[in-house]
């Protein structure tokens, strides 16, 4: 019974000494967390993933987003196969045409061009830096008239449309 004893008693000293060797490891790291959390305070500032809005961006969506560039797009569908599609070759014949003319529009243009093999669509899409914009507006978009008027005429070519929309690369 007395090695018994001895046992629980030496057992249990030694459960006491870890318990308060662990009640001090654990105050030491709530100092040191509450150290470094003070400390943050001080620290710089971690710059945020998303761009900042400038003064001459627009805000949108409770300023999540933002647009300083403005599109124009000019879109149709075309028919047949897209690798041998008469009407789409038309098209690009007349991209061809009117491309030097987008590309003197402001000197931060970007011209794309989107084909759609799937549902047919073709779009080009003119962007231009929002003090632009409103020139280009006012004058009609120009070459857009003519543009629309020649795509109209090719066979095959259907649902005409334009749209103005922001474009942004983010």
């Amino acid at each position: 019974v007395k090695r018994y004893s001895r046992y629980t008693e030496s057992s249990h000293t030694s459960h006491i000494l870890q318990y308060q060797q662990n009640k001090q490891t654990m105050k030491t790291v709530a100092f040191l967390v509450t150290l470094l959390a003070s400390a943050s305070a001080f620290a710089p500032a971690i710059p945020s993933a998303r761009p900042s809005t400038s003064l001459a961006d627009v805000p949108l969506a409770n300023g999540a987003m933002s647009f300083n560039r403005v599109c124009r797009e000019w879109r149709c569908k075309y028919d047949g196969d897209k690798s041998t599609s008469e009407s789409l070759e038309a098209i690009s014949k007349v991209v061809d045409e009117y491309l030097p003319e987008l590309k003197k529009l402001s000197d931060g243009v970007t011209v794309n061009r989107l084909v759609c093999g799937g549902c047919l669509d073709f779009k080009l899409m003119t962007t231009v830096p929002l003090d632009d914009y409103g020139p280009w507006e006012e004058g009609g978009h120009a070459p857009e008239s003519e543009f629309l008027e020649k795509i109209k005429a090719i066979p095959g070519v259907s649902q005409v449309e334009t749209q103005t929309i922001t474009n942004m690369e983010i």
